[in-house]
């Protein structure tokens, strides 16, 4: 699934839980360090010390410095001039301690999927600026059907901390965005339409290399390079029936997709090697490589009779073990885990005062 998406859509329609209990984090004037973890339920054994990092507005998809000592994110937040999704960078240390971070986006349209470049000066993301300065429409249902948007009108930028655009990777036309980095820093994996169909490709880390990862019909995203970038995880739909594939081409020939059946997928970087971890049922999304190489965590629905919900789950590679890691009412996602492996950070619903905030937290991982 698109990343972005996942917030703005599935984040504004999921509801709110019960009143903030007293936690860490921003209060007043002053950012409180002592942690009390009132924000882990009981059965979040593999959390310790949760913090909030964001209070207020769609936070999401907070990914780690390679340094491990910062995180780029996208939010939502009229407060922040970001009508619609812009890239943010904080500390770990404190999060944004209730203030506005630096913005690294231009403040120009729409953008997406952020993720630090070698080096830790540098982070690209998508962005619909060059096509205009608003925020592009976000439709949310067609013909009763749920649909997340995918604008033709994103390109993969990379740009400093300062929020200079330093260089373009991508100029064809069509949706190129959800990029991320591997490890030692040589490679990029994005989502493009370029091939007709939204598949996986990777290209070097200065944009040359063009090479198409996947060739199968369905929308392949969200995908992340394993520890010692051999490998792929990413989740992909996968239309099998005549309805299934009408409704898929009918919706994407409109810049649309219908996220409600995703599950999630391992290959080698080439291509090669491609098997199917989960089958689950329902929407199984937002996979990240535990550091060991040897499980995966992401977030499902596959659990509850309502879709809304959402938790984070590990699994292992071969698609045994499965366990469940959060216990949210609402909506967890967006995991990603440090480099050291030491800690782990996800968008959450939770403890957000009965309002439809999606805040960012990080806890120490307890394995």
């Amino acid at each position: 699934m698109n990343r972005y998406t996942a917030l703005c859509l599935l984040g504004m329609v999921l509801g709110g839980c019960s009143q903030n209990p007293q936690h860490d984090g921003y209060q007043g004037e002053k950012f409180v360090s002592e942690i009390v973890d009132s924000l882990r339920y009981p059965a979040e054994k593999h959390l310790r010390n949760l913090r909030q990092l964001t209070f207020g507005g769609d936070n999401a998809e907070a990914y780690f410095s390679f340094d491990n000592s910062k995180l780029v994110f996208q939010a939502t937040n009229p407060t922040w001039q970001a009508p619609c999704d812009q890239i943010f960078v904080m500390p770990v240390t404190k999060g944004t301690a209730g203030i506005m971070p630096p913005m690294v986006s231009t403040g120009k349209g729409r953008t997406t999927c952020a993720f630090f470049m070698p080096g830790d000066t540098t982070v690209i993301y998508a962005s619909t600026h060059l096509a205009a300065d608003t925020c592009p429409a976000t439709p949310r249902v067609v013909n009763g059907k749920y649909v997340w948007p995918v604008y033709d009108s994103y390109d993969i930028f990379e740009a400093d901390l300062s929020g200079r655009i330093v260089r373009q990777l991508t100029d064809t036309p069509g949706y190129d965005a959800e990029a991320t980095v591997s490890p030692d820093g040589k490679k990029i994996v994005f989502t493009s339409m370029r091939s007709g169909d939204l598949e996986l490709w990777t290209m070097n880390i200065d944009g040359t290399g063009l090479h198409q990862v996947t060739d199968a019909l369905g929308y392949d995203g969200g995908a992340f390079f394993s520890p010692d970038g051999t490998k792929l995880v990413f989740r992909a739909s996968r239309p099998k029936t005549e309805e299934e594939i009408a409704t898929y081409k009918a919706l994407l020939a409109k810049g649309l997709v219908q996220p409600t059946k995703m599950e999630i997928f391992i290959c080698n970087i080439d291509g090669s090697n491609l098997r199917q971890i989960t089958q689950l049922g329902g929407a199984n999304w937002a996979p990240y490589f535990h550091p060991s190489g040897k499980r995966i965590i992401f977030s499902t629905n596959h659990h509850t009779s309502s879709e809304r919900r959402f938790n984070l789950f590990s699994i292992c590679v071969d698609g045994t073990g499965l366990e469940q890691i959060t216990f949210d009412e609402v909506f967890d996602a967006f995991p990603m885990f440090s480099y050291d492996g030491k800690y782990l950070v996800f968008a959450s619903n939770r403890f957000n005062g009965g309002s439809s905030d999606t805040n960012l937290f990080i806890a120490e991982w307890v394995k």
